[in-house]
């Protein structure tokens, strides 16, 4: 497999996952795709982790697909082509469904299934050389890693439509007034605004955050009285927490609550498993 195509780091309870392919521009090839999968399933169940960072190294976040590499398997591309998306499809699912916040901090382009990555998160700080484009259709494609059910969330279908049919590309500032991104930083500053945003929701309460983003990605999925059911049900085991009995004492007493991420009794949602083997780096 040679060597590994990203970074996987640990600091406090914020975990940052770097796409470490800079002479690629962080293209997604197959070995990429599989230790992206791996990393974002270690978030997902390490309990000590409360919010994740996807960062790119070197000039860009994503350039998409590797069309270097669906060239060396032009005999088998249809194959192929399924191979990439079973886990990298796994990968936008347990970014999307993950009960602690993701945050995408891009810088240079974003485009294809990289654009897909950033959309996945729920919140994303773009720096001022960040670039936006679908690119699927340049090359005789639909979109995939998600992009089409993502896209017309954010900035509304006609404007998808007109992303998607004509490849138009958005500038950091235009991204964010579309909807695309939350923040617009100076290069200079992403790294240092991506860790202050994500240090800041990991000291937040995780479990009602978790249970928030339930909510909100679902809440297009059922009409209004079912939804407040699922509101009730979960702002009910919510009130049974450590945080929640946490947030109501520092109210009364006019301070900063100091939230644990506890269900009563300590426990925390979800189980935990150790960093796989190989593809991460713990500090």
């Amino acid at each position: 497999m040679g060597d590994k195509t990203l970074i996987y780091t640990v600091q406090g309870p914020v975990a940052t996952i770097t796409l470490n392919r800079p002479d690629r521009y962080n293209a997604l090839n197959r070995q990429m795709i599989e230790e992206l999968l791996e990393a974002v399933l270690t978030c997902h169940e390490d309990r000590a982790v409360r919010a994740v960072v996807l960062v790119g190294a070197g000039q860009a976040f994503c350039a998409g697909g590797d069309v270097k590499e669906l060239t060396e398997h032009a005999g088998t591309l249809a194959m192929h082509v399924k191979r990439l998306l079973v886990p990298l499809h796994s990968v936008i699912s347990c970014i999307c469904r993950m009960s602690k916040p993701v945050i995408a901090g891009v810088g240079g382009v974003a485009a294809g299934a990289g654009m897909g990555l950033a959309m996945a998160c729920d919140l994303a700080v773009a720096a001022q050389s960040a670039r936006f484009t679908m690119a699927y259709t340049k090359l005789g494609l639909p979109p995939d890693a998600g992009s089409s059910y993502l896209l017309p969330r954010l900035v509304g279908l006609r404007r998808a439509m007109e992303l998607t049919f004509t490849n138009r590309v958005l500038a950091a500032d235009e991204a964010k007034e579309w909807g695309l991104v939350n923040r617009v930083v100076p290069d200079a500053e992403l790294v240092t605004a991506v860790h202050a945003l994500a240090n800041e929701l990991a000291a937040g309460p995780t479990l009602a955050l978790g249970r928030a983003k339930r909510l909100l990605f679902t809440s297009a999925q059922t009409s209004l009285e079912p939804h407040m059911e699922n509101e009730a049900k979960l702002i009910a085991l919510s009130a049974r927490t450590v945080d929640f009995r946490e947030g109501v004492q520092a109210f009364a007493e006019k301070r900063a609550p100091a939230f644990s991420g506890q269900e009563r009794g300590g426990s925390r949602e979800g189980p935990s498993s150790p960093a796989p083997s190989g593809s991460t780096q713990r500090s």
